[in-house]
Parts: structure tokens; sequence; C-alpha cells
């Protein structure tokens, strides 16, 4: 079973062929069925051998495709202070890119 670290959006995600994985979203304007490429690549595993970057593997390369794009659900940011009749409530909604990995190379 070979896998790959990806980095990206400031995350590491462990990825293999044929998964679904649900990343922050990326700058630029991306549809769904676009192909996208992840560089930075931190370590790749075929099940023999383990290569390890330094800081990321230079002739690495995983490719994938937009499935979703989408929100998460809602969190609700509130500040309050007792006794002084303070109470601000913010929601907040996180985008996200849901992508297929096609290939690791």
């Amino acid at each position: 079973m070979k896998f790959a670290v990806i980095k990206t959006g400031g995350k590491q995600y462990k990825v293999s062929k044929d998964e679904l994985v649900s990343i922050e979203k990326i700058k630029g304007e991306y549809k769904v069925g676009d192909k996208v490429s992840f560089d930075k690549i931190l370590l790749v595993d075929d099940g023999k051998n383990t290569t390890i970057g330094t800081p990321y593997i230079l002739e690495a390369k995983v490719d994938a495709e937009i499935v979703e794009i989408g929100r998460t659900r809602k969190v609700l940011v509130m500040k309050y202070k007792q006794k002084s009749r303070y109470l601000r409530r913010n929601g907040h909604r996180q985008p996200f890119f849901k992508v297929k990995i096609l290939d690791i190379k």
C-alpha cells in the first residue's frame, strides 16, 4: 500500500491512491472536476522503501481531482463577560475542497 504525506493549507495529510481527503481551500479559480497537483511532499512509502524529504522530496508529486467544494458546519464564537451585560456572538463556516487522490509519483 503506497502512501504519501503532503502539506497544503498549513496542514499535513496522509494520503493514498483512490482516497477522498477534505483539505483547506486552495487559492485560485477552481471548479468540480479540475485536476490539482501537490508538490510539497514530505514522505513517500511504497511498502518496502520509505523516502523522507528535507523538508520536501523534489521529484515526488501527488495528482488529485476536485470532487466537491463546500463549507463545513457553522462554528459559533462567543465572547461573554459576566455582570456587565456584554455578549457577542459570531458564526464562521470554513471553506474546503474534497479531493480524490489519483496518483502518487
